[in-house]
């Protein structure tokens, strides 16, 4: 069976270059998926996608393309659900892994700060991107490649 693919939810995406790093590394075809034009290293392995403005759009597409087996690289917890349904491997940017297991806390949490939001209460965001969340971004990657290799025979 073919090699996993990556897909990234391009949108303010930290970890792009790391990805493309481990990638290079296995030889893994990515798709970085965004509704404006962004820069992607010229490698026939790296695959720019560029589509429709509007919400949710390269969202529809990765989870239309991807696959079980695959790996998809999004902070956007519906996508991640999305994902996952279809038997995709999904990390956030700072390493993270979201399961099947995981994905409803995840949802609820989400909903929870949305309403709390909705009735003017000031909520805080995600605490800045380290060079640590890189680090265990890039180890928490590699571990995918090797797990979505394994489900892939």
């Amino acid at each position: 069976m073919a090699d996993p693919r990556l897909f990234v939810d391009a949108d303010a995406c930290p970890v792009k270059e790391e990805t493309y790093k481990v990638a290079r590394r296995y030889g893994l075809k990515v798709y970085v998926v965004a509704n404006a034009f962004i820069m992607t290293p010229r490698e026939p392995l790296i695959e720019r996608v560029i589509v429709d403005a509007g919400p949710d759009v390269a969202d529809d597409w990765i989870a239309d393309n991807a696959a079980a087996g695959d790996i998809v690289i999004t902070a956007d917890i519906p996508l991640a659900q999305r994902a996952l349904a279809k038997g995709a491997i999904v990390l956030g940017p700072r390493g993270k892994a979201f399961t099947v297991d995981s994905i409803g806390s995840a949802l609820a949490g989400r909903a929870i700060g949305e309403h709390l939001r909705s009735v003017g209460q000031i909520t805080s965001g995600p605490p800045p991107f380290q060079a640590t969340d890189r680090s265990r971004f890039a180890s928490a990657l590699d571990e995918a490649v090797h797990r979505a290799r394994r489900l892939r025979r």
